[in-house]
C-alpha cells in the first residue's frame, strides 16, 4: 500500500535508518565532559548539537499538538547558550529530552493523516523537515564525535 510506503519512508528519514547511524543513537556512549568539547575549527559541540536538534523537535511536537509555538527571530534562538552541560546528570537528561521528542515525532508517523495540514505545511512536511534537519546536523555530531576520538557509538555507525 502507497500509504505504508510512504510511513516507512518518514520514519526511516526520522530515525536515519539506512542512511547513517541511528538518530536516536548517535549520542549514545558520549561522556558529558567530551559531550562539551569542540575539536578545532568546529562551531559546535555534540552539546549544542543536541540542543539544538531537541529545540525544533520539541518544536515541531508543540506544533503537532495544535499550538503555534514562535520562531525564534534569528537562528541564534534556538542554539543554547552553554557549551557543555554541568552536569552528567545534565548530559542524560538532554539526551533523554531529545529521545522522547523523537519518539513523538516516530509516533506521529505511524498514526497522523500524513496529508493533513494542521497549519502552513502538511504533517508529511513538517515530519521530513525535521528528519533532514536531524539528518544533518546528525553527520555533524559524527564528525565532532571522530575529532575527539569518540566514534562510533557502541551500537557502531558508519566509519567511513
Amino acid at each position: 500500500m502507497k500509504s505504508d510506503a510512504v510511513r516507512r519512508t518518514i520514519r526511516g528519514a526520522l530515525t536515519g535508518k539506512g542512511a547513517h547511524a541511528a538518530t536516536r543513537k548517535v549520542f549514545d556512549g558520549l561522556d558529558w565532559k567530551l559531550a562539551g568539547a569542540r575539536p578545532p575549527g568546529v562551531p559546535h559541540s555534540a552539546y549544542q548539537l543536541l540542543e539544538h536538534m531537541t529545540f525544533w523537535q520539541e518544536w515541531a511536537v508543540r506544533w503537532f499538538e495544535g499550538e503555534d509555538p514562535a520562531t525564534p527571530p534569528h537562528a541564534a534562538g534556538s542554539w543554547p547558550g552553554d557549551q557543555g552541560p554541568a552536569s552528567a546528570a545534565e548530559w542524560r537528561g538532554a539526551v533523554e529530552r531529545f529521545r522522547r521528542a523523537l519518539d513523538a515525532l516516530e509516533q506521529r508517523s505511524r498514526t497522523d493523516d500524513l496529508l493533513a495540514k494542521p497549519g502552513s505545511k502538511t504533517a508529511l512536511e513538517m515530519l521530513q523537515l525535521i528528519g533532514s534537519h536531524n539528518s544533518y546536523h546528525a553527520g555533524q555530531v559524527a564528525t565532532v564525535r571522530q575529532g575527539l576520538d569518540a566514534w562510533p557509538p557502541p551500537s557502531g555507525g558508519l566509519t567511513w
